[in-house]
């Protein structure tokens, strides 16, 4: 019930990065779409498996130098129930390749509903006696506003989560940054809520198994909160293509060079088209921009490495 396993890939890799696999058909090169088309016809089941053909591509390509991948569930969703299938064959095919998966999905309900959430994404379902995995992903994103009703279930799986607490989106601070009467802010509170849900999970590197969502486009935020959240990992979107740069992100990270995952989505995706490159070079380009992103991050931070106490 903690992060550790990815922790234990961030450092065998050297590589405190995850990539977003969030494909729009328009980030996929011609030549796969066409083959789909050819194959299945123009339409849910072209575009489904054209997403499919284009993750395995990058997942064969960065497997070995990046610790994770993070499908947003919405790109596939859209595809009805060939790209929830896809989806699906995303998370399995990445942990065959050993990658650690964060299924963004952002779910968020109490009780018996949040129960469902959990056993589709993290854990497993009953089926006539006999236990399933749906999804079978390691982490899933979730909303914390109904409180401890809606997070409790998901740690029961035994999975990860990471709770939204400092959203890097422009418009986060219209509720996040409000402040209560207590005089704290809702995102601080989000934290401070964030390391109570976890107290009981903290795994061996010190960190437990809700960690936090805090974007990098507000770095000030988010070294206030790795101040005060000691045990909660984060996961920060932003970086690249929403304006968060390799400094800010850097003050995410503790003294081991740990604590936080780093996100990239189009930048890896459409690496190919920022090059010039042939577009069947699609997967070479991605792999050469995570390296350049592992270079730009490790960088700023310290050396990644096991507390001296693990």
């Amino acid at each position: 019930m903690s992060f550790d396993r990815l922790i234990d890939k961030i450092i065998e890799t050297q590589n405190p990065t995850v990539v977003g696999l969030d494909p729009k058909l328009e980030y996929i090169p011609e030549y796969i779409k066409e083959k789909c088309i050819a194959k299945h016809g123009a339409g849910f089941k072209a575009a489904a498996a054209a997403l499919y053909k284009f993750n395995k591509g990058i997942i064969d390509a960065v497997c070995d130098v990046v610790p994770a991948v993070k499908p947003q569930a919405a790109y596939y969703e859209m595809y009805g129930y060939y790209g929830v299938k896809a989806l699906y064959k995303t998370i399995r095919y990445a942990q065959s390749k050993g990658m650690y998966v964060i299924l963004d999905g952002k779910r968020n309900d109490i009780g018996a509903t949040m129960e469902a959430y959990s056993s589709a994404y993290l854990g497993t379902t009953d089926v006539f006696g006999e236990k399933e995995a749906a999804f079978g992903a390691d982490s899933l994103t979730v909303n914390g506003y109904l409180g401890t009703d809606g997070i409790a279930p998901a740690l029961k799986t035994g999975g990860s989560i990471f709770v939204l607490v400092k959203t890097s989106n422009k418009s986060s601070g219209e509720l996040q940054d409000r402040r209560l009467c207590d005089g704290k802010t809702i995102y601080e509170t989000m934290g401070d809520m964030c390391e109570k849900w976890g107290a009981d999970s903290i795994g061996s590197y010190g960190y437990s198994a809700v960690g936090a969502v805090v974007g990098a486009t507000y770095p000030a935020m988010l070294a206030e909160m790795r101040e005060k959240l000691p045990h909660t990992f984060f996961l920060v979107p932003g970086y690249g293509a929403q304006g968060g740069g390799a400094e800010g992100v850097a003050v995410g990270f503790d003294k081991n060079g740990l604590g936080a995952i780093v996100n990239s989505s189009r930048a890896v995706m459409c690496a190919y088209k920022k090059e010039g490159c042939d577009e069947h070079e699609y997967a070479a380009a991605a792999r050469r921009e995570v390296l350049r992103m592992k270079e730009d991050i490790t960088s700023h931070i310290p050396k990644i490495k096991a507390p001296e106490n693990n």
